[in-house]
């Protein structure tokens, strides 16, 4: 349970941030809990998380601001764990490094600085930036079916999300985004399953919505086995027509042997 003094410096940031919303960041307390706050990212311009949703949760302590809260993002980004504690100098990894002048506008802004970067540290992993635009263009869909699990769910845990849950927790939480996604969903033609987006017939042969390494090396397997095919057919032909391929080559020879020797 939150001191009286955590509940009113929550109470007031909550206010602060519905007065004056930070780009690219919304957040709000739980409604039963105002030590859990659920915040969502949008991933900027020139990045490649341009257009993403992240959702995530900070676990306040009950003595806040003087010690800093968990930070988890649950949204798959390619740059940080699914539901892992973040180490940061904003994050309870280093609560002697929290400045308790710092806001939860001053964390999120923090959070998103450290995404968009290229620093290590636990809980962040490594991936391309294919692979992060790809989790990108799936991040609403993953939000709000809790990643395809959304008929046979879990109920979710305090502030531990997982993809089991169904999106019931993000649901409950962001209601609005989670309608604005389904019609999405919807109006796209996704997969609710998977995620994947059908590919058009007659469409481009770029990447699609979903499209991961497994697809790609399908294809380049198809491709590889289209030309062993062809040039085991040519061994094929040249081994039972040796003798004609032989006979050939000596009748050209004998040819020009005796072409030659007019010539001389």
């Amino acid at each position: 349970m939150a001191t009286k003094a955590a509940h009113k410096r929550l109470t007031r940031e909550y206010q602060a941030i519905q007065k004056e919303p930070t780009p690219y960041i919304v957040a709000h307390p739980c409604d039963s809990n105002i030590l859990e706050w659920h915040y969502i990212l949008t991933g900027p311009p020139d990045t490649p998380y341009h257009n993403g949703q992240y959702w995530g949760t900070l676990m306040f302590p009950p003595d806040y601001p003087f010690k800093p809260p968990a930070i988890r993002m649950h949204t798959p980004s390619g740059r940080f764990q699914p539901s892992s504690r973040l180490c940061l100098t904003i994050s309870d990894f280093h609560p002697r490094s929290f400045n308790p002048a710092w806001s939860v506008s001053t964390i999120l802004t923090g959070l998103l600085s450290f995404m968009t970067s290229n620093e290590i540290t636990t809980g962040s992993i490594s991936a391309s930036n294919e692979e992060r635009k790809m989790l990108a263009a799936r991040s609403r869909w993953w939000n709000s079916t809790g990643g395809g699990s959304h008929d046979s769910a879990r109920v979710a845990q305090k502030g531990n999300i997982k993809a089991g849950d169904g999106g019931k927790k993000f649901r409950a939480e962001w209601a609005e985004e989670d309608a604005e996604n389904w019609k999405w969903i919807r109006e796209n033609n996704v997969d609710v399953a998977t995620g994947v987006k059908p590919v058009a017939a007659g469409s481009s042969c770029g990447p699609q919505l979903g499209a991961g390494i497994s697809g790609s090396s399908n294809q380049a397997q198809a491709v590889v086995d289209a030309v062993v095919q062809q040039r085991e057919a040519g061994r094929g032909w040249m081994s039972s027509h040796k003798l004609l391929i032989f006979g050939g080559a000596v009748f050209v020879y004998v040819l020009i042997a005796r072409l030659l020797g007019d010539g001389l």
